[in-house]
């Protein structure tokens, strides 16, 4: 489809989705919210790409929702019966939820590259994201406090899962802004970088070695990793044996193992498309 708040580039098993509207600071406006999650649902399905970098262009990572989300009459009805207005809006929230959650259930990891300001709703991206990077001048806040609202898109959930419970509560319940340094020592970034081709640099090279190894060793990586967060240590062990159990099979390792011998890079087979029932039948 035509993208009109994105840019999509896939070289080398790797897919760099572009948050491509500077000039409004990346908001996110109704484009977005129809185009991101069809974006990452078909990066996912076509399993062409082995990893997902996420970033931005212009002076600003992302602003946040932009404010013609909150004034369109058909995404927040204002007259009515209010039990049938609240009803309606739950189905909203849970479906601006599910644009963020693909970040999670995507096959293969994502990597968030970000620069300059990430705020509101893009703290809410960013924190469904499995790794972040950030430049020197980068700066963080969960702004929906200051604004006289809670967070509601997945910060409040995955953020304290991300950092110490204490420091989490403190930034979530202030709402001021936390920079890349602070954001590094409290764990929430992986690495700072001193400008944005660094950065951009960097993550990619990140995102080169993801994408040499098995795509199935690093897709059981992050199917464990997401549900031990969520369950016990006996309930992912358990998991962990199933999955072994049914996805491990010897010929990937083989190759890891000539490919090191020889030191070569070895050449896997990409997971398999995504297919709806009777597809191609």
């Amino acid at each position: 489809m035509e993208l009109k708040s994105l840019k999509v580039e896939i070289k080398d098993h790797i897919a760099h989705v572009i948050l491509n509207r500077p000039d409004a600071l990346n908001a996110m406006n109704i484009d977005f919210w129809r185009e991101f999650r069809g974006v990452i649902e078909e990066i996912d399905a076509k399993a062409e790409a082995r990893v997902i970098v996420l970033s931005s262009t212009g002076k600003h990572f992302c602003a946040g929702m932009d404010l013609s989300v909150f004034s369109n009459p058909k995404a927040l009805p204002t007259k009515g019966d209010p039990a049938r207005m609240a009803e309606s809006l739950r189905r909203l929230v849970l479906d601006l939820q599910d644009v963020f959650n693909v970040l999670e259930s995507a096959r293969m990891p994502v990597l968030s590259a970000i620069h300059g300001g990430c705020i509101g709703g893009a703290v809410d991206m960013i924190c469904a994201t499995d790794s972040r990077y950030c430049t020197e001048d980068a700066f963080f806040t969960i702004k929906e406090t200051q604004l006289g609202m809670t967070a509601d898109l997945g910060t409040l959930q995955r953020f304290p899962k991300l950092v110490p419970g204490g420091i989490a509560r403190e930034l979530a319940y202030t709402g001021r802004k936390f920079s890349a340094q602070e954001a590094k020592e409290m764990g929430f970034v992986n690495r700072v970088f001193e400008t944005q081709e660094a950065l951009l640099e960097g993550v990619m090279t990140v995102a080169k070695q993801i994408a040499e190894q098995s795509p199935m060793a690093v897709a059981g990586c992050k199917e464990m990793i997401n549900f031990s967060r969520d369950h016990s240590i006996a309930d992912s062990l358990k998991y962990m044996a199933t999955w072994q159990s049914g996805m491990f099979r010897p010929n990937d390792m083989m190759k890891s193992f000539a490919a090191n011998a020889q030191k070569t890079t070895a050449d896997f087979e990409p997971i398999l498309p995504k297919k709806t029932l009777f597809e191609d039948l």
